[in-house]
């Protein structure tokens, strides 16, 4: 799932993927499926405006070849929606938009049914191979779908993602994603009581299907720096602000904010230890550092969002786990010629500066600093949430009550 597209979409037979040699595809158990012809979305529907983002009714029924008489005197009815190009940072894929009834199981009422629910059929892929669920805030995301029957169902969902791992022989468990509202005080069973911090959405006029929120500033140890003034708001160009994105691994912050964060917590954990400059350039991460104590002590690290009334004097703020930013691992003893050294990262990274950045979001949060937390998206009340738990304890605790 990714909160960062507003798009679900997936293989179909036949299906084409390029350059996923080594990544994992899923077709050799679940076999891509084949989509009745009959089942494409027409060209004047508005799902197919919203794929193909600026195009026109009269752009969309002359890409599909409609004759000019039947764009002027008609609303090209017969014809379906043009395929549609979409491209992610590290890959993308070329699909025609389907709509079909699907079913989808609750746990504490009737099944609910999308009789007309619109994702897209993707034949060719490069470097995508198994698909995904976009939650953004589009037309097309699967909790604007979920709403048109449920708003209860598709205007509120969480998740909680399980901390990463960069071993291949530590099995993971899977993280809890939840549609609706659930009991909060279940949720906290096996966790220490904790609130959600809560930051509004901001309106992104050039890309609505963000979940854009203001970041007023991080703290690293005690001291606090301020974010520039264009991560607070979004402007009416659509730039500026932070997206909270479940699909982008690491927080990017623009090179000012970035820097200042960067010089701070290299002032107070570069006087206590080596800078580790060979792991930089090999790894691209940076500051990197080696340690010999068993527990590295690095200072504690915050992010301040804009208040909940979306005032920017008020903060609301999240104090994040030392595994969110600092990735620590043993270097070294490559053919025996050096002794394995304890290595500890930062995990956030340069986005560019001003100029680079416009156009977009000034920030985005990426998905390795939510881990341990759970992510709340109230629809309703216009908010993001941010709350401590025990994403495992969650996900069996969520497993036993849906048997």
């Amino acid at each position: 799932m990714d909160t960062g597209s507003d798009l679900v979409w997936f293989p179909c037979s036949p299906f084409e993927c390029i350059l996923c040699e080594g990544k994992y595809e899923p077709s050799a158990t679940f076999p891509p499926p084949k989509i009745p012809k009959n089942s494409t979305v027409k060209c004047k529907s508005p799902s197919c405006t919203a794929v193909h983002n600026s195009h026109s009714s009269s752009d969309l029924c002359a890409m599909a070849k409609c004759p000019l008489e039947t764009i002027e005197i008609s609303d090209c009815s017969s014809f379906s929606c043009p395929p549609f190009y979409y491209a992610y940072a590290d890959g993308s894929f070329v699909a025609q938009l389907h709509k079909l009834s699907l079913t989808v199981p609750t746990s504490s009422s009737p099944a609910l049914v999308l009789k007309d629910f619109t994702f897209g059929c993707a034949h060719t892929a490069l470097g995508e191979p198994i698909g995904v669920a976009g939650f953004g805030r589009g037309l097309l995301s699967l909790p604007a779908q979920l709403a048109t029957v449920s708003p209860q169902l598709g205007n509120h969902f969480s998740y909680c993602l399980v901390s990463h791992s960069f071993n291949p022989e530590k099995v993971r468990r899977p993280s809890p994603l939840i549609l609706g509202r659930y009991d909060e005080e279940e949720k906290r069973i096996g966790d220490k009581k904790a609130d959600f911090t809560y930051t509004n959405m901001l309106e992104n006029p050039k890309h609505p299907y963000l979940y854009s929120v203001g970041l007023a500033g991080i703290t690293v140890g005690k001291r606090n720096i301020p974010a520039p003034a264009f991560l607070k708001r979004v402007d009416r160009k659509g730039n500026g602000g932070m997206a909270v994105d479940s699909g982008t691994s690491f927080t990017m912050l623009p090179a000012s904010l970035y820097d200042s964060v960067v010089a701070e917590f290299d002032r107070r954990v570069g006087r206590a230890h080596e800078r580790a400059a060979e792991v930089e350039e090999t790894t691209g991460l940076s500051p990197c550092y080696y340690y010999d104590e068993k527990v590295f002590e690095v200072p504690v690290v915050a992010l301040h969002f804009v208040g909940n009334n979306n005032n920017s004097k008020l903060k609301s703020s999240v104090v994040l786990p030392k595994r969110n930013y600092l990735y620590e691992f043993l270097d070294g003893g490559d053919e025996g010629l050096r002794k394995k050294r304890r290595v500890g990262c930062l995990m956030l990274m340069n986005g560019g500066d001003e100029k680079e950045l416009r156009g977009g979001p000034a920030a985005t949060l990426g998905n390795y600093q939510q881990q341990g937390f759970e992510v709340v998206y109230d629809l309703d009340n216009r908010r993001v949430g941010f709350a401590p738990r025990q994403c495992s304890l969650l996900w069996e605790r969520l497993s036993k009550s849906n048997r």
